[in-house]
């Protein structure tokens, strides 16, 4: 049975991918999970694998084509087989439309954009304001008696200043981080804790295992790994707990993913780090290689920083933050002391977890840094 392969979607906003090279060549015979081709996203590179065994045919998309998700692009054929002549085939979790629903949908999108939040009240002033000004009434905080919306908080909301859109200049990439951390940082929520920890431990463990080249990075996923699972709200709910660490690429920065790193070993972790490093600065991530994180972390330590706070990636529920490792006069028993000491800045979705949850997990992770047993 023919087999399509069509473009698929990497990416929760992602609405085309581009073929930047095949990897086989048309009547070439192919086997399940070997590379097939390269797609560039709005964010990065990456490696599609053959769905299936067979022979590659009928390629419809050339190497800089921009192809919509869900489109076909090739088929994998049996021996014997002849490419389908039905019309393409999208694939099942495609957000692909016809001309006629992306009108629609384009001329019924701002209708609900523009309604408030469930159970705000807004006065028919308001209504009429905010319809004549295009004003997003789910955006407007309400000022009136039980939060009713009233006119002069959509003149204000009209009023605001808008944000500044990317600068067409920017790269694709540096584009995509652009709008997503402005629509997170918009739409989520933030709150942040900042703590300081004697890294004592981790530059102990460091040394004790000095053959195997451990980054500081290796030991944070580690023991965050360990310790979210006590903490389920700020694993997002997962039962899975996959980390995802921030790495710099060109012109941005990528998520990449260590499924599983709660039941991996410290060299694992090391190696599955080392392996996703190399290939997000070569532009070659599989597309499991940047979905399904959990919880992130974001290492800046390497560059000087002491501290700084970052922004969440949804769907995920917190970042953590980490600056580099120092020494500094800190108090112990009562005496003045030189430890290495790190700051970790733990930044959190208000709707997900209070302060107090978030405080509790950055107690539990503070105290298996100070005495890391992995």
């Amino acid at each position: 049975m023919a087999i399509s392969v069509f473009m698929p979607a990497l990416e929760m906003a992602q609405e085309t991918g581009k073929i930047i090279s095949w990897l086989k060549q048309e009547g070439a015979s192919i086997t399940k999970g070997e590379p097939l081709l390269e797609i560039e996203t709005d964010k990065i590179i990456v490696e599609i694998e053959a769905p299936g065994d067979g022979v590659l045919a009928g390629i419809r998309s050339r190497e800089g084509a921009e192809v919509p998700v869900g489109q076909t692009i090739a088929w994998i054929l049996a021996p014997g087989e002849s490419v389908p002549v039905e019309a393409e085939v999208a694939a099942p979790a495609a957000r692909t439309m016809t001309d006629r629903t992306a009108t629609e949908a384009a001329h019924a999108a701002p209708a609900a954009e523009k309604q408030p939040r469930e159970g705000v009240r807004v006065s028919p002033k308001a209504r009429r304001i905010a319809q004549e000004k295009g004003v997003d009434l789910s955006k407007v905080v309400g000022t009136g008696p039980d939060g009713t919306i009233t006119g002069e908080d959509v003149l204000k909301a009209a009023e605001a200043p808008k944000p500044a859109a990317p600068s067409p200049s920017l790269s694709a990439v540096a584009r995509l981080m652009a709008e997503r951390t402005t629509q997170s940082w918009t739409q989520v929520p933030h709150f942040f804790l900042v703590r300081e920890v004697d890294a004592s431990g981790l530059v102990a463990l460091r040394k004790q295992r000095e053959a195997e080249k451990l980054s500081v990075t290796d030991l944070l996923i580690a023991l965050v790994a360990r310790v979210l699972p006590k903490h389920p709200k700020m694993n997002s709910l997962n039962p899975e707990v996959n980390i995802s660490m921030a790495i710099a690429v060109q012109d941005g920065v990528v998520g990449a993913v260590i499924p599983n790193a709660d039941k991996a070993d410290l060299a694992s972790i090391a190696v599955q780090r080392r392996d996703l490093a190399d290939r997000a600065r070569s532009g070659r991530l599989r597309p499991q290689d940047i979905t399904g994180g959990t919880f992130t972390i974001s290492n800046l330590g390497m560059y000087g920083v002491d501290a700084f706070s970052a922004i969440i990636t949804p769907p995920q529920a917190a970042v953590l933050a980490v600056g580099r490792i120092a020494d500094r006069v800190v108090a112990v028993n009562g005496a003045p002391a030189v430890r290495p000491m790190l700051t970790m800045t733990l930044s959190s979705d208000h709707r997900v977890v209070d302060g107090a949850q978030a405080a509790a997990f950055l107690a539990d992770l503070a105290g298996a840094m100070e005495e890391p047993k992995i």
